[in-house]
């Protein structure tokens, strides 16, 4: 148990120093680094999603990331569409200027990140990522 909880602590310390480093960078313009994540959520998907789904895959509770929705809409940077298979559900999706604000972002913060793990080989990178891949399978199952 303590090799699991020191690796654990290891990985935590090492995700609350990146996202301090990258929170600190003037590449968010009028976002949010939360809200930035749920723009950059919303692009890596095929089509739109429900709120729930959404949820599963960013680190805010589900009235948090409703209110967040709710003024990214308001911003013109989320649109909200009927569900066809729920008629009381919503499906979220990108605004092609929610589109573009992701892309204007993401390209600087894409540069922010691949600095930040230069310190890592390219083997290391190859490790982390299948480790990192490895924990969500295990928790998607």
């Amino acid at each position: 148990m303590t090799r699991a909880n020191e690796a654990w602590e290891s990985l935590m310390k090492a995700y609350a120093v990146l996202m301090k480093r990258f929170n600190a960078e003037d590449v968010w313009g009028e976002l949010t680094m939360r809200e930035y994540d749920v723009l950059y959520t919303l692009s890596k998907c095929d089509g739109p999603l429900r709120m729930s789904e959404l949820n599963r895959h960013v680190l805010l509770s589900q009235p948090a990331l409703s209110r967040m929705v709710d003024r990214l809409t308001d911003r013109g940077l989320v649109d909200r569409c009927p569900d066809p298979g729920d008629r009381r559900g919503v499906r979220l999706s990108l605004t092609p200027a929610g589109r573009k604000t992701q892309q204007q972002i993401g390209r600087p913060h894409a540069r922010s990140v691949a600095r930040a793990l230069t310190v890592l080989t390219p083997e290391e990178l190859d490790q982390l990522a299948a480790i990192t891949a490895k924990l969500v399978r295990s928790e998607e199952s």
